[in-house]
């Protein structure tokens, strides 16, 4: 399996967080960490953000009374 590398706006995108809530979740441990990609780029591995996502998602619907 390949693993894509995405970028800080697909991140954003994806995620629906800011540039800051994503560092400082990094920063918390509660984020997937960036990788080098050289000097000065990072980038966040797609199948761990989608990771992310789901478990968001997952929380969020979990923690909600169900409603019929």
């Amino acid at each position: 399996m390949t693993n894509s590398i995405l970028r800080l706006p697909a991140v954003k995108a994806r995620t629906g967080l800011s540039r800051s809530t994503i560092y400082l979740r990094v920063g918390q441990g509660t984020f997937p960490m960036p990788i080098s990609l050289g000097a000065r780029a990072v980038g966040w591995i797609e199948r761990e953000i989608e990771e992310y996502v789901a478990k968001l998602i997952e929380r969020s619907r979990g923690t909600r009374d169900a409603r019929p």
